[in-house]
């Protein structure tokens, strides 16, 4: 089963697993550039998440859950997410979501690791140069997504 996983931001981690190898991983940004609107982030997230779908037809997604602290992030996180549940749903690809603690629990065993130990971790785990946490978080979502699949709360599109 292809997984895709999601650190969703600006500067957006990704990573297709199967059978806990990675197939392909990365860092997209989508910062906006002088004179842009705030709307071409979502525009370009958009466009970058059609061709990902369709070059890598994941079965399931995950992606780390936004913390709804308020203000330019929050808007930022909601925006994106909510176009990767579009693109979910218009794809019939079943999604869920994964709060950054459970994340940290499961790869450290416990949910106060900082990003450094994160990263450490991972980078170990797979012999892998990581381009930052971003990166690290959206392979940790996939190995995380790899120990859930086939529960009961991913079997239908959320």
């Amino acid at each position: 089963m292809k997984i895709l996983g999601l650190d969703v931001a600006t500067k957006c981690g990704w990573c297709l697993m199967e059978d806990t190898k990675i197939l392909e991983s990365g860092v997209e940004d989508f910062s906006i550039k002088r004179g842009e609107s705030p709307g071409m982030k979502f525009l370009r997230f958009r466009h970058w998440l059609d061709k990902l779908f369709h070059m890598t037809m994941p079965n399931v997604i995950f992606y780390e859950q936004a913390h709804y602290r308020g203000g330019a992030a929050t808007e930022c996180c909601v925006g994106l997410i909510t176009r990767v549940h579009e693109k979910a749903a218009e794809m019939g690809i079943n999604y869920q979501g994964v709060h950054s603690s459970t994340l940290k629990k499961f790869i450290m065993g416990h949910g106060k690791a900082d990003k450094k130990e994160m990263m450490a971790a991972i980078s170990q785990k797979f012999e892998i140069a990581l381009i930052d946490d971003n990166h690290a978080d959206a392979i940790a979502i996939c190995l995380y997504a790899e120990s859930e699949v086939g529960r009961e709360e991913i079997k239908s599109v959320q």
